[in-house]
């Protein structure tokens, strides 16, 4: 049996021997400029002497079979294992630039670690001409790291010119890797010293490698392979000045400046308030190692704490105590101090290296042309090379994870926080810049280049008119077996605005409607604005107190209604029955002297205060959005629309003007009608419909009816209220597959909607393939801003989180008799006083003179939604920052909810949640007594709208709460999947009732459902 005498791997080499996987990406190597009269066998004297100076270039890696990890036997003489010549010089300098990068790359896949006959270390020669030539060497990560390639550098012209001489080079006395290998393994294994392991042992690295950049691509799977490519950028020499000057004026290196620029950055994209980077030290502590050969360098994690009131100078100063501590007890850290079990990925890497622009050798210079050096896997690396003034900064990546856009964004980002921060160092790191002049211009100016000439001196009544004009004898309205034409509709809303003027509407007066879905709604909001008034739209099935609270806020004179709802609150208006006789009423409208600035709508939205708001739109805003949907949607004149949803919300505003505004037929749904799936689907069968609007859940449940593609329009389905899935959209299309589908998002504030996407034909199959998560919200209509910005106001990058604001012709006046509120929440523009818009002037050549462009007066709504831009300017929603939720295409304000279950006796403590898992059901976790569970339902409904009506209850002894003492809402439990109260349970009785029963249970994730359970209830 052979005996082999070798020595152990460094930490280093075990670690990188299981990460490379025979992956010729490990590897180091030097593209070395040589300028002068070159004598090429001196050069291949030198190399030869390196060699045999170096074990580590002697040393080849043996494993037995079935052994894991090799050992390194080194050879007593051996020679270079490649030395190829290759002559460019009939080459132009294009054509070298592209072959010389062709052979670097040749060159590191011919790179192995196997038991090789030569040396592990490949040299090519390349002349580019008769006094320039390149030399590049490339060796495994196994032998050298970047300090190694600098050492070598000044070896070989060293060396050179002792063989020019008829030397070697003067013999020194060195440490040999494989010394430090067993000194490192020895040091590791000494049980007397623990304070350097107890270092490590006590940091925390678990999320180490979970930072994800917002534009990361989305993976099933971590990627088997590396896929290393990398883009450099420069730094300005006077902005290398000012980081040096920073660096001494807060006792840290300007390694140290760029670390805390990079991890500044991570946390500006990520907002992990703790980051992890893992940080090259180049293993050289003692000053034995310095000109020493082989792989000494590690990567060490540091974390650093961010917060938005920190200033840049005290991130430095914290980044270079953790590099100080880190250095000190860097010889004692192993791979082994990281849980693997708790990574998802690889991290992020940074490293710094102050090169000198050459060596000199006789009548030759020696300077690095180029350098690659990998020794770690990484998501994506910030390798920083310092030249005297000059100092570039490439970053690596792996092309599996990161996409060449995104890292040409972190490149772009990296730059202009490092200018902020060196012209800024006492800036909190909040409000560092970290967009550049192009990317805020694309942010502000291209994403919101929507504007469209509309005719804008006309209210929305007289598009009614005009098309009563064009399509007198249309069908206009169409509720059950009733129909009205359109002169017939605008006859009948003549006759209401003339008694409404009579009775002293006129603009600015709000007249409230409280009728069922009927084509007494439609009359009635017509007339109200024909007579110059604004319309209060109220839901009869809401509480009485709510419609009293509504009818009083608003300081409604009037109310439209019908005889039924006679016994609506006590208030103080005159009330109008519209389903009586108005025969004697006479037809002619008196001319009103509205303007378009005038009130056109009052609707009430929850309130955080447990007081519902009232928003009040004016008609240039109702305008802007009707025009801009029509131009949207692309229907043609006499579409057939549908409204399934109450007019007490704006939901229904997307079809019930476009179609009164084009000719179209409006199909008026009852409420009855419009929650039974199989009587929906019998009703358009019989009409049916192009049009469509309607929220997903809804659209979901309807779609368990027997023939569910009856439900679905044929033109255009428009979605919105809430999150939209891709799992639906691949329903529908299954379903109808030639109806375009329209996601549409829009708070109230903002006149319905404000953003829509039009979805691909066919969506893709594959969730990786996605653009997003959720369905996107989409791009602003015409004459509409859209902003996501930070906590400072600032415009975030594309793919990162933000608060949408929202600007332009669709906002509204703001909120009924709360100046407070509508000056919190309608903020002023303060993008319009930095010019932004002033250069989009001179950017749109036919923009008119009155068109509707920014003013200095313009307002922004801060929505509280939570988005980002995705890189083609589609925008993703992501969430809620405060409380606020949909539900049923309602906004509600969880704190609503709270406020009235606090009212109730009994009930100490009181928090409400959406939850997704359950259903996207709103859950109330109480602390009170359990048997007051019925009583409480029972109140709520008294008080809230049904859809507002928490369906499950949670009974706690005591709400979770953080170590901060807020209330720890991840630790909330979900409510049990029965049915919320504990009613009689009755068991379905038949067939039908079992396919009902069994439809709520999937619809609803619940485990049963009984005979006398109300859906919306649960």
């Amino acid at each position: 049996m052979q005996t082999i005498n070798g020595f152990r791997l460094s930490l280093q080499q075990k670690y990188l021997w299981l990460l490379q996987q025979d992956s010729a990406t490990y590897c180091a190597q030097c593209a070395i400029l040589i300028k002068g009269n070159l004598k090429t066998r001196a050069l291949k004297e030198a190399v030869q002497q390196i060699i045999n100076r170096h074990e580590i270039l002697r040393t080849i890696f043996h494993r037995e079979p079935g052994i894991k990890i090799p050992i390194q036997v080194v050879s007593d003489r051996i020679d270079v294992a490649s030395w190829c010549s290759i002559n460019l010089s009939g080459c132009n300098s294009q054509e070298q630039k592209t072959k010389i990068e062709a052979i670097l790359q040749e060159e590191r896949r011919s790179i192995s670690t196997s038991e090789p006959t030569g040396s592990l270390l490949r040299a090519s020669l390349i002349t580019l001409s008769d006094d320039k030539h390149i030399l590049i060497v490339t060796l495994p990560s196994l032998c050298a790291d970047s300090w190694t390639l600098k050492n070598l550098v000044q070896e070989i012209s060293q060396g050179y010119a002792a063989s020019l001489r008829g030397e070697e080079i003067a013999e020194e006395e060195i440490v040999q890797y494989v010394q430090f290998s067993e000194w490192q393994n020895q040091l590791l294994e000494d049980e007397d010293d623990l304070a350097g392991k107890e270092y490590w042992n006590q940091q925390d690295f678990s999320n180490l490698a979970n930072l994800k950049l917002p534009l990361e691509k989305k993976l099933l799977g971590l990627p088997a392979n590396f896929e290393l490519n990398s883009i450099e950028c420069q730094i300005e020499p006077d902005l290398v000045a000012k980081i040096t000057a920073i660096g001494q004026k807060y006792n840290a290196s300007i390694s140290a400046v760029l670390l805390a620029c990079l991890k500044t950055l991570l946390w500006r994209l990520t907002r992990q308030p703790d980051i992890i980077v893992s940080t090259a030290f180049n293993g050289r502590k003692y000053e034995e190692l310095e000109p020493a050969l082989g792989l000494f360098a590690k990567f060490l994690p540091l974390r650093t704490h961010l917060e938005d009131s920190l200033k840049f100078s005290e991130i430095v100063q914290q980044v270079q105590q953790s590099v100080n501590d880190a250095n000190n007890w860097q010889e004692y850290f192993c791979q082994e101090n990281i849980s693997t079990a708790t990574l998802s990925g690889f991290p992020f890497g940074f490293e710094f290296e102050e090169q000198l622009n050459k060596y000199s050798a006789s009548d030759l210079s020696f300077a690095i042309y180029q350098q690659y050096v990998c020794c770690d896997r990484f998501k994506a690396k910030l390798s920083c090379v310092r030249r005297d003034e000059s100092l570039s900064a490439k970053f690596d990546y792996d092309a599996g994870i990161i996409g060449i856009e995104a890292i040409q964004a972190l490149a772009e980002q990296f730059h202009s926080l490092v200018e902020s921060a060196a012209n800024s160092p006492e800036t909190a790191i909040g409000q560092l810049n970290i967009l550049s002049d192009r990317s805020r211009h694309e942010l502000l100016v291209e994403f919101n280049n929507t504007q469209t000439d509309y005719h804008q001196s006309k209210c929305i009544h007289q598009l009614f008119e005009e098309q009563v004009e064009r399509t007198p004898d249309n069908i206009a309205v169409v509720f059950e077996n009733q129909q009205l034409t359109y002169r017939e509709l605008n006859d009948r809303a003549n006759k209401i605005a003339h008694h409404l003027q009579n009775l002293g509407v006129k603009p600015e007066v709000v007249v409230g409607i409280c009728v069922e879905r009927s084509l007494e709604m439609v009359m009635g909001m017509l007339g109200i604005l024909k007579a110059g008034g604004a319309y209060l739209p109220l839901d009869p099935a809401m509480p009485k107190e709510r419609l009293a609270l509504m009818l009083q806020d608003a300081q409604v004179p009037v109310l439209l209604t019908q005889k039924r709802f006679l016994e609506i609150p006590q208030h103080s208006a005159k009330v109008l029955c519209l389903d009586t006789n108005w025969e004697t009423i006479p037809v002619q409208s008196q001319n009103s002297i509205q303007k378009p600035s005038n009130l056109a709508y009052v609707i009430y939205t929850s309130g955080s205060t447990g007081t519902p708001k009232g928003v009040a739109v004016e008609h240039q805003q109702l305008l802007n959005y009707v025009n801009g949907i029509i131009n949207r949607l692309d229907l043609p004149a006499g579409a057939s629309y549908a409204i399934i949803s109450t007019f007490a919300a704006d939901l229904g505003h997307t079809v019930v003007f476009p179609a009164l505004c084009t000719g179209g037929c409006l199909h008026i749904v009852s409420q009855e009608r419009a929650t039974d799936p199989e009587a929906l689907t019998n009703y358009f069968q019989k009409h049916p419909i192009d049009c469509l609007k309607i929220v997903p859940s809804h659209l979901s449940a309807l779609l368990t009816a027997s023939n569910p593609a009856h439900i679905l329009p044929r033109k255009r389905l428009i979605l919105g209220g809430e999150a939209l899935t891709w799992n639906l959209i691949e329903t529908i299309q299954k379903l109808a597959s030639n109806c375009q589908i329209f996601n549409h998002y829009g708070p109230t504030e903002a006149t319905v909607g404000v953003l829509t996407y039009q979805v691909a034909d066919r969506v893709a199959d594959g969730k990786a393939d996605r653009i997003s998560e959720t369905v996107p919200l989409g791009r602003p209509i015409p004459n509409t801003q859209i902003y996501i910005l930070d906590s400072h106001l600032q415009p975030v990058p594309i793919g990162v989180p933000g608060e949408l604001y929202i600007g332009g012709a669709g906002l509204a006046r703001g909120y009924l008799n709360q100046p407070e509120l509508t000056a919190k929440k309608f903020i002023i523009d303060s993008f319009i006083e930095r010019d932004e818009f002033s250069i989009l002037r001179n950017e749109l050549q036919d923009v008119p003179p009155n068109s509707k462009l920014k003013t200095q007066n313009s307002k922004l709504y801060k929505t509280g939604d939570l988005a980002r831009y995705l890189p083609d300017g589609n925008i993703e929603f992501l969430g809620r920052i405060d409380d606020q939720v949909k539900i049923r295409g309602f906004r509600v304000e969880l704190g609503e909810i709270e406020a009235v279950l606090s009212q109730f006796p009994g009930v100490r403590q009181s928090i409400v949640l959406l939850r997704e898992d359950v259903g996207q059901r709103l859950v109330a976790y109480i602390v009170s007594n359990s048997a007051l569970i019925n009583d409480l339902r029972s109140f709520l409904k008294e008080k809230l709208p049904e859809y507002m009506v928490p369906s499950a209850f949670v009974v706690l002894k005591a709400l979770p709460l953080t170590p901060n003492g807020k209330i720890d809402r991840s630790a909330l439990p979900a409510p049990e999947t029965i049915k919320p109260v504990a009613d009689t349970f009755v068991a379905p009785r038949n067939s039908v009732e079992e396919v009902l029963a069994g439809i709520w249970v999937h619809l609803l994730k619940l485990q049963k459902v009984g005979i006398y359970d109300n859906f919306f209830d649960l």
